[in-house]
């Protein structure tokens, strides 16, 4: 789920970069409203998925489209191994919460509260 966020992130930042900003604030906004520790860790995330994107500029909208495509494809696969459907057709604020899954996921294995 982060690749299909970089993703969304660099196409939104490709159409206009302020686009970008607002999706990107929204979401850590939602994020902060869940955890303070786990928002934190997003707008590193966030702004580590920045840096790779203003470094590919040049290619980033054939990148984003094609790793999107391929990170949603490994999406199904996943979902359909689990034998669950994707959450985000019930709610599309389930998209934000992938990648904050992700990462709540890593705060539990490393024994860092949240």
């Amino acid at each position: 789920m982060p690749l299909i966020t970089f993703c969304v992130i660099g196409l939104l930042w490709a159409f206009h970069w302020s686009v970008a900003v607002v999706f990107m604030a929204a979401a850590l906004l939602f994020y902060l409203r869940i955890s303070v520790r786990l928002a934190a860790a997003m707008a590193v995330s966030v702004a580590l998925m920045l840096l790779v994107i203003v470094n590919i500029e040049p290619v980033l909208v054939p990148v984003s489209l094609t790793l999107f495509v391929i990170a949603w494809i490994f999406q199904f696969i996943g979902h359909h191994i689990e034998g669950k459907k994707p959450s985000f057709f019930k709610d599309l604020q389930f998209l934000l919460i992938g990648s904050l899954w992700v990462v709540a996921f890593l705060f539990r294995r490393f024994h860092i509260s949240y």
